[in-house]
């Protein structure tokens, strides 16, 4: 009996052996297995970008859809060679708490990043911006052709709401016959959730009422905007040397308080259909709402879209006695006081000049 009792304890001692190195042998194993996993992960996690490339790789602009799936997202970062496409992304976004937080658009990533760093960028970085820069002095028809030329909208919708009177009525002119003049030349940034002809030109729009707001601050009273703008779109195309400006707004309103007209070409290029580069006399004498040589004080509207410089130049003219200008063909002008010394200015500045198509006879600015 006592030998019968010793061989199950026996028996059972050896079971319990076998069960303890069993479960050792699986710790082992899983232990193993856990730390080839992690090893695998942190390989992945430590990794910048695929294999074969370094921080000297270029940048690539990628779009991630609306409501694109953290599985859809790794797909994209993976076409477009920026990660290493397969599960572990997936469970670091997971993990790190990024994969409700990733952002749609466009954006700028480097192909050489660790998946981390992809995953905050793709989290907090500002979606993808385009540079677009509108000359000083355009007109409203090269604005639509210069947005509608990269995609950002269409020319023909741009100008029908440039001269849509309930879109006049919405921006707060009420004599206006467009919103020539208040499409601010400037320098933006637009991502491309931006699109459509309202988008673009709303976008101008509060940028022309910022600066609008920055450079009348102070002015008691406030000035007329319609009556500003339109000099300063003239004053904006009468020269490109930021220099004369002021002294050019101060010879157009002094000739305006003298009851003098403006007699600008600019406005007369504005208003006709058959410009070719040459002002002829019948261009001179055909009457158009913008025609200042026809018409007294100031045209029906702008003719350009005038910068932040011609505006000042406006609201801050130089005072002097000078009522006459005329070009010294090197980007400047010679300025006058009396139509004698103008005339002279004329003769020598440009009698020597070649004449264009037509050879018109010298042309003496009679006011």
């Amino acid at each position: 009996m006592t030998k019968k009792v010793t061989d199950s304890i026996e028996r059972k001692l050896s079971t319990k052996g076998i069960v303890r190195r069993i479960v050792l042998v699986t710790i082992l194993l899983l232990a193993f297995v856990c730390t080839g996993l992690f090893a695998y992960y942190q390989s992945y996690v430590n990794s910048a970008g695929p294999i074969g490339l370094s921080a000297d790789d270029a940048s690539v602009v990628v779009t991630i859809p609306k409501r694109s799936s953290v599985k859809t997202i790794a797909r994209i970062l993976g076409e477009h060679n920026i990660i290493r496409n397969d599960v572990r992304f997936l469970i670091l976004a997971k993990l790190s708490g990024y994969s409700t937080r990733l952002q749609a658009g466009e954006f700028l990533l480097p192909k050489a990043k660790k998946p981390q760093e992809i995953l905050e960028l793709l989290t907090y970085a500002k979606p993808f911006s385009y540079v677009i820069t509108i000359p000083e002095g355009f007109n409203a028809s090269q604005i639509a052709a210069l947005f509608a030329k990269d995609g950002w909208c269409d020319e023909k919708t741009f100008l029908q709401l440039v001269q849509s009177p309930e879109r006049i009525k919405t921006f707060g002119l009420t004599s206006g016959h467009s919103l020539e003049g208040f499409l601010f030349p400037d320098t933006y940034l637009l991502t491309k959730d931006i699109s459509g002809a309202n988008a673009v030109i709303t976008i101008l729009l509060h940028r022309f009422k910022k600066v609008w707001g920055e450079e009348t601050a102070g002015i008691s009273p406030p000035p007329d905007v319609d009556k500003t703008i339109i000099l300063a779109s003239i004053v904006e195309k009468e020269t490109a040397t930021a220099s004369e400006r002021p002294l050019i707004a101060g010879v157009f309103q002094n000739r305006l308080k003298r009851g003098m007209r403006l007699q600008s070409d600019p406005t007369v290029v504005y208003g006709v259909a058959d410009y070719n580069g040459v002002i002829t006399r019948k261009h001179l004498r055909t009457p158009t709402p913008y025609n200042t040589y026809t018409l007294p004080g100031l045209p029906v509207g702008p003719i350009a879209n005038p910068g932040r410089e011609a505006i000042f130049a406006v609201l801050h003219p130089q005072k002097s006695s000078k009522l006459y200008f005329v070009s010294k063909n090197d980007g400047t002008h010679q300025f006058s006081a009396n139509l004698t010394d103008h005339n002279r200015a004329v003769r020598k500045y440009q009698r020597k000049k070649k004449l264009k198509k037509g050879k018109e006879k010298l042309r003496l600015e009679r006011w």
